[in-house]
């Protein structure tokens, strides 16, 4: 009897730990795979085009952008970068109306200046207006915060507003921050954890070039519906499939990364949203986009603070979200172990998937049929 009893026991631990690693490779079995299957392989560079770029992006002069700033740039702002040694430049993608997210994004993560004694920045990047009361606004904060820098493009209904809109900010970079080692491209409404990125960026150890780092989508198919928003036509974009690039809630490009897609950018037509620009300008250069799940992309990650400090970015963030997120969070390390790190990642894990489903089942009973008149 008392062996049969251990039998059953032995069973019973056997089917316990079955499901324990069964539950933890659904939580994190993408996020391997993602990190395994997604990390570039090192560049060979023979095709002509993609060697030109890169020639041309080493040999870029910018003192004509910098003596064209009033046409392009109402607000330049070109003093904003003169840390010669800038470890980390954050430029946050905002609209002119969004005034109060940018206050809360300066008031949040946008506080840090530095990580572990290097200097950082961080710097908003609005498109232009045709409102006179908003276009003063704009000037008004940008005179009080000192933080703004606005490119003259065109609204972002035009299709070929994102790819102008990244096009000034790629010019800005080169020509007013050349001395900035990385750069982060980001939104609003995305939460950004510098510390965490700042450390991911001086541990690498590798030369901090040909960097294009972020949530990598792969093998997105084109849009080739005229009725739908972002109709990509075949003629101005044949391949099956668009370029593998990072999702635009947050990403990070090395100084010479952003020269080759600048310089790239002169090339491309496609009218495709400003993520997938870059994506392509990446390809023209020979550059291959890097994985991180630490990124959410376009994802809103539950709170949780041991989370939250190994995380990079979570997105959907309103004012509120972020005052109180950083409020909890605060700008020093709470001393999140490797115990507490692990279970706050699957508390994140579950319970944005526990929204991801509760979302769709609200989408799927907003029905407002006759029922609702009953």
């Amino acid at each position: 009897m008392q062996i049969s009893l251990c039998r059953l026991r032995g069973h019973q631990w056997c089917f316990l730990l079955f499901n324990v690693l069964l539950f933890h490779a659904l939580l994190f079995g993408a996020d391997l795979v993602e990190e395994y299957l997604l990390q570039p392989t090192p560049g060979v560079y023979t095709d002509a085009l993609v060697l030109d770029v890169r020639e041309r992006a080493r040999k870029l002069d910018m003192d004509p952008a910098r003596d064209n700033v009033s046409q392009a740039y109402p607000i330049p702002n070109p003093r904003a970068c003169l840390n010669a040694d800038l470890f980390l430049l954050a430029l946050v993608l905002s609209s002119p109306a969004n005034s109060s997210q940018r206050d809360a994004v300066r008031r949040s993560w946008a506080n840090q200046t530095r990580v572990q004694g290097f200097p950082l920045r961080t710097l908003f990047f609005v498109g232009s207006t045709q409102a006179a009361a908003a276009q003063e606004a704009v000037v008004r904060e940008s005179e009080r915060h000192g933080d703004l820098v606005q490119g003259n493009a065109v609204a972002d209904s035009s299709p070929h507003g994102p790819k102008e809109e990244t096009v000034l900010v790629l010019r800005w970079v080169v020509a007013f921050c050349p001395g900035a080692r990385f750069v982060l491209l980001t939104r609003d409404s995305v939460f950004v954890n510098l510390p965490a990125l700042g450390g991911y960026l001086l541990g690498l150890h590798r030369h901090p070039e040909d960097l294009y780092l972020g949530r990598v989508i792969q093998m997105e198919a084109p849009n080739r519906d005229p009725a739908r928003p972002g109709y990509l036509p075949a003629s101005l974009y044949p391949d099956r499939y668009l370029p593998d690039y990072c999702a635009g809630a947050a990403y990070v490009l090395s100084q010479d990364v952003v020269r080759k897609a600048y310089v790239a950018s002169e090339t491309i037509r496609a009218p495709v949203p400003a993520d997938v620009f870059v994506g392509l300008c990446a390809r023209k250069a020979g550059v291959v986009p890097s994985h991180s799940a630490r990124f959410s992309g376009d994802k809103h990650i539950r709170y949780n603070q041991c989370c939250y400090r190994y995380q990079f970015s979570s997105a959907g963030m309103g004012g509120e979200e972020l005052a109180a997120v950083w409020d909890d969070l605060g700008p020093t390390d709470a001393g999140c172990s490797l115990m507490k790190t692990y279970y706050g990642l699957v508390a994140c894990k579950v319970l944005t998937y526990l929204d991801k489903l509760s979302f769709f089942s609200s989408q799927g009973n907003t029905d407002p049929g006759p029922a609702a008149g009953q």
